[in-house]
């Protein structure tokens, strides 16, 4: 009999423990399920059209100059050089060339757009070379009057070498596009450059924001000319006349 009654006892203790186990186990659910229903705002489908809330941009603020995070392993300097030089479209190398890959009447996405033109150091007092790269049309936009593109394109400078380019460039607005290297004493360069768009697609002012190279040399570090639309280069540099050149620069 007391067998018996232990061995009951000791089935109605885990019958009592096991349905003591359920509650938690059901409020534990219920509390996941009631937090995973508090996200789903945030899951959207991409597909379906969502409110979308704009911010106008203050171009008079715009600035692409780098935020000074360093890295303790990067062994390159840090140092930020300003380098200022204008792109100008003389109308003498039939550019740019638009390839209308999308084979639509409208600018459309992957229409092509190569180009080449003429580069003046800041100070407009020398022909530094050239610009050569391609535009790749990403988005017609009307209601701006103009195109957002994918541009990657390299700057000559004659003997120094030259800068690599690639980022966004809009044909209504002033961009910023990222510096990925150079050759000569631009090799290793990074950082940012700004593309100031002054008569499109003629006239451009740019200023390098460059890390991770020696000093510039002086020649290319004259007081820039303020950007504007009657802005001209000098007749000797447009000209090529000796002393108003990069040495060896790209025509």
């Amino acid at each position: 009999m007391v067998t018996s009654s232990a061995s009951a006892i000791l089935k109605a203790s885990r019958l009592s423990t096991s349905s003591a186990k359920l509650p938690p186990s059901t409020t534990t659910a219920a509390a996941v399920a009631q937090k995973l229903l508090s996200f789903r705002p945030l899951i959207r489908n991409p597909l379906i059209p969502q409110p979308l809330k704009f911010s106008a941009a203050k171009r008079s603020n715009f600035s692409c100059k780098s935020a000074q995070i360093t890295d303790p392993s990067d062994t390159r300097s840090s140092k930020v050089q300003e380098l200022n030089v204008y792109e100008i479209n003389e109308r003498d190398r039939s550019s740019p060339a638009y390839l209308r890959l999308s084979q639509k009447t409208v600018n459309s996405l992957g229409d092509l757009v190569p180009f080449s033109n003429k580069v003046y150091t800041g100070d407009m007092k020398k022909r530094a070379g050239i610009t050569a790269g391609i535009c790749v049309l990403i988005k017609n936009e009307p209601e701006k009057k103009g195109d957002r593109y994918e541009a990657i394109y390299s700057f000559y400078f004659g003997d120094y070498g030259h800068i690599a380019v690639q980022g966004p460039y809009l044909t209504y607005e002033d961009t910023c596009l990222a510096v990925t290297g150079g050759s000569g004493i631009f090799e290793g360069a990074y950082g940012q450059v700004k593309l100031q768009q002054i008569i499109f697609p003629f006239k451009l002012f740019y200023t390098f924001y460059l890390k991770g190279i020696p000093d510039l040399p002086s020649e290319l570090l004259g007081e820039p000319v303020p950007p504007s639309p009657a802005v001209e280069p000098s007749p000797a540099a447009k000209a090529c006349e000796p002393g108003a050149t990069l040495a060896n620069f790209t025509d």
